[in-house]
């Protein structure tokens, strides 16, 4: 595929952003608050899902010569950094428009939030997921401040330390457990990788002799940052905006979370004789290749490849056959989740043979 044809595929991850800015159109235009808002989540939970079927699979890999372009290409590396300010839009030309109505009601405002904290969970939190993986400085600084942007800027070291060192054990919160539902899984991971992001944190500063609180803890700077973006929010828009501000990065990292679920349900890795567990594996997540909701995610459902690769860029990874593979793409998944009988009666008999505690294999 031509390198200009995988750039504009691939600035189709912009489509949700512009999906707000629609909504915001379409509002103005008819005058109507509500039918707006619902515009985004209409299409990414409902024409979306359908689409991904219409559209169907892309298990096609890029080719030698194809990885050396992909990877040097300085339009692909940048795409994901322009999610800054196109965040920076998001949050407060909306904030700054919806200030401006006078048909403003708590209803709507609510309703807006939901709708852009959908959108920031892709164009703030899974942007942000590439760039922390990258090698460089300012890329992963970028990441912090996308989430920031949705008050989760403790995913950048839970993430990195955390996750994709625990991933598939006991160990990790962000690994369902087989038989758990969506919303205890959510609850925790809620409750948990905050307090895990400042033990990582906490244990980085001892070994470099300095306390938990210090300016140099990356949760402290990056939950500042959230307080200063929450600050500029209550001088624009007062207490409304604060609001708008924290329930709109409430529903990102809840849409997080559910992809979470869906991403490591039920796998495990084996422990081994030593007691370690076997190393992550692209066995231990589901894969997912539909063309269209990859386009929008920056190839994410191909996380099969990125857990057994996670240094590995976005227009690189790789549909693998092998791995777990789900029935639909990631927005269809999440909805099937919300039902967990009908979860376990998909997911299930699509499961691998899985190890139990001790490292024998069992069937799944």
């Amino acid at each position: 595929m031509p390198l200009l044809t995988r750039t504009l595929s691939a600035s189709l991850a912009y489509v949700p952003a512009l999906l707000l800015l629609a909504a915001v159109g379409l509002s103005q235009y008819s005058a109507n608050l509500y039918l707006g808002a619902l515009l985004p989540l209409v299409f990414l939970y409902a024409l979306l899902p359908l689409l991904d079927y219409l559209i169907g699979l892309d298990t096609r890999n890029p080719d030698r010569a194809e990885e050396q372009q992909l990877r040097h290409s300085r339009l692909l590396r940048l795409l994901p950094v322009l999610a800054l300010p196109v965040q920076l839009v998001l949050l407060f030309g909306t904030l700054i428009w919806l200030q401006g109505r006078d048909d403003l009601s708590i209803q709507a405002l609510l309703l807006w939030a939901i709708s852009l904290g959908v959108v920031s969970g892709i164009n703030a939190i899974n942007t942000a997921h590439e760039l922390i993986h990258r090698p460089g400085r300012t890329e992963r600084i970028t990441g912090g401040i996308l989430l920031s942007l949705v008050c989760y800027g403790g995913f950048k070291i839970e993430h990195i330390r955390g996750h994709h060192v625990n991933v598939a054990t006991p160990l990790d919160n962000s690994s369902a457990r087989l038989n758990q539902s969506v919303y205890n899984f959510v609850f925790r991971a809620l409750r948990h990788n905050l307090y895990q992001a400042w033990l990582l944190e906490k244990q980085r500063l001892a070994h470099q002799h300095l306390p938990a609180w210090h300016w140099r803890n990356e949760v402290l700077d990056w939950y500042a940052l959230s307080l200063l973006v929450a600050c500029s929010c209550y001088v624009l828009a007062g207490w409304t905006g604060v609001l708008f501000f924290l329930l709109q990065s409430l529903i990102a990292v809840i849409e997080l979370e559910v992809i979470n679920y869906i991403e490591h349900y039920g796998l495990q890795r084996a422990r081994q004789a030593n007691g370690r567990y076997q190393r992550p594996t692209e066995m231990h997540s589901w894969n997912s290749s539909y063309r269209l909701s990859n386009l929008l995610l920056l190839q994410l459902q191909r996380h099969a490849d990125h857990h057994a690769n996670p240094n590995r860029p976005y227009p690189l990874l790789r549909h693998l056959d092998h791995s777990p593979q789900l029935p639909g793409g990631y927005a269809s998944m999440m909805l099937l989740a919300l039902i967990p009988p009908l979860w376990r009666r998909v997911i299930h008999p699509r499961l691998p043979q899985q190890p139990d505690r001790r490292g024998n294999v069992i069937p799944g």
